[in-house]
C-alpha cells in the first residue's frame, strides 16, 4: 500500500498544531509508512518498530548485510506513530527525533533509516 504523502501531511500539521488525531488514522499511517519503507528497501537488517501498529524489517543496501530472525534485533529504531508520520512527511528531521528522543536506535546499521526518510 502506498502511503497517501497529501493525507499525510494534514496528519502531521494537525500532530505539530497540538490538536487530537483518532487513534484509527495513527495505525493506519503507521502501517501504510512503514509498509512503504518495507517495499523501497527490502531486507532483514533493521527492525523499524511503530508500536503497538506496525514491524518490520529493512536495508538500507539493497538486501545486503545481517539477517534478524528473532529475538531483539540487533539492528533496531523505534518511533511512536505521531513521530513516524512527521518523518515520513518531514514535518521533524531524523536528527532532531533523535536528539529529542523521540527516535530511539541501536545497532551499527540503524542509523541508516536516516537515509530511508522522509518519503
Amino acid at each position: 500500500m502506498a502511503v497517501d504523502l497529501s493525507a499525510a501531511k494534514l496528519l502531521a500539521s494537525q500532530i505539530n498544531a497540538g490538536l487530537p488525531v483518532e487513534r484509527d488514522l495513527l495505525a493506519q499511517a503507521a502501517r501504510a509508512i512503514t509498509g512503504e519503507l518495507a517495499a523501497r528497501h527490502p531486507g532483514h537488517t533493521i527492525e523499524i518498530r511503530v508500536p503497538p501498529f506496525a514491524a518490520v524489517q529493512v536495508c538500507a543496501t539493497g538486501g545486503e548485510g545481517p539477517q534478524h530472525r528473532r529475538g531483539t534485533p540487533p539492528n533496531l529504531v523505534e518511533m511512536d506513530a505521531q513521530t513516524a508520520v512527521r518523518l515520513a512527511v518531514a514535518a521533524i528531521t531524523w536528527d532532531d527525533a533523535v536528539a529529542t528522543g523521540l527516535v530511539r536506535y541501536s545497532g551499527a546499521h540503524a542509523g541508516d533509516v536516516a537515509t530511508m526518510l522522509p518519503l
